[in-house]
């Protein structure tokens, strides 16, 4: 009796033991998967990811236990993406976190029912994302990076470098979304400013040289390098080309100074993709994108590199250090 009770107990162990990775299967087959789709390749992406999972873990997601995160970045050009969202919606994913205008463009095209947040420079109201701040409606919600409407801020920083600039160049990337809209903003604080402003683009590295080559051609006085992932992506190419050629430039995120550019002025990117990694853990949670107002990251910071002031043969005014955020000496 008590060898069949031992054998029964047997059994019934080896058969709960059995029974575990079919249960184990059944809770990783229930984790929430985030797709993760960004307008900037995977090097480039880095520390925003790292700052995107601090938000989720601080909602109580760890990557990996709690929630799966399908990435999506891109090699080069924005060409890809609708077809990496239409994946990610064949593949059902529980929502989708587009980091970018152009990923947001491409999610918000390839899903109306699947939440969507986003985290993005271009104003979400002008472009069409949501239907208010307050109140988004439909499925999707977000973080606004207010990074777009500061050209005359940037201009008069530069103006306060350059006392004696008169033309001044906007690079921007001519597929972008944001390329109209800022090269719009620039000319109208640049007239404010009785400066003249000549707008050149780059849409592959291959445009680079040639770029120069222009600024070179006109002499420019200064370079403005607008707000934008792909030549975000390019920030270490970009800041050496500029020191070549001994062009002062300006850039609106402070990665570009930290690689060794002039001066940067503009929002914190990583507050951005953490307040974004928070609202994906939000929507996890079960609140409806619609109910989530559109947050706004204003936090602003100058940055300015005087190692590289001093290469260029800059004096920084007094003024602008009393202003700067940070020094990176």
């Amino acid at each position: 009796m008590v060898n069949l009770r031992r054998r029964d107990f047997v059994t019934l162990l080896g058969g709960a033991a059995a029974a575990w990775p079919l249960a184990a299967r059944g809770q990783q087959a229930t984790m929430p998967v985030v797709g993760y789709l960004s307008s900037l390749t995977q090097a480039d992406s880095v520390h925003f990811d790292a700052a995107f999972r601090r938000g989720l873990l601080e909602m109580g997601y760890v990557e990996g236990q709690d929630v799966s995160i399908e990435y999506r970045w891109i090699t080069d050009r924005y060409n890809p993406l609708p077809a990496m969202a239409a994946d990610l919606v064949q593949r059902k994913v529980t929502m989708i976190c587009a980091l970018g205008p152009p990923a947001v463009l491409a999610a918000k095209a390839a899903t109306a029912t699947i939440p969507i947040v986003f985290v993005t420079g271009a104003d979400p109201l002008k472009f069409g994302f949501v239907a208010s701040f307050n109140r988004p409606g439909g499925n999707i919600t977000g973080i606004w990076i207010v990074s777009t409407v500061l050209a005359q801020k940037r201009l008069q920083l530069m103006r306060e470098l350059l006392p004696k600039a008169e033309l001044i160049a906007l690079l921007v990337n001519r597929t972008s979304p944001l390329a109209e809209p800022q090269t719009q903003d620039a000319q109208a604080a640049a007239a404010a400013l009785g400066l003249r402003l000549i707008v050149l683009s780059a849409v592959t590295e291959n445009d680079f040289d040639q770029v120069f080559a222009t600024l070179i051609e006109q002499r420019v006085d200064a370079l403005f390098v607008s707000a934008d992932p792909f030549l975000s992506s390019r920030r270490e190419h970009l800041v050496a080309l500029a020191a070549r050629h001994a062009i002062p430039t300006l850039y609106e995120i402070r990665e570009f100074v930290e690689t060794g550019g002039l001066m940067s002025y503009g929002a914190v990117l990583r507050e951005g993709y953490y307040k974004g990694g928070i609202y994906a853990g939000r929507v996890l949670k079960g609140v409806n994108p619609a109910d989530l107002p559109v947050e706004q990251v204003n936090k602003l910071e100058l940055v300015i590199n005087l190692k590289t002031a001093r290469t260029l043969g800059l004096q920084i005014p007094d003024k602008l250090l009393a202003l700067a955020d940070e020094v990176i000496e």
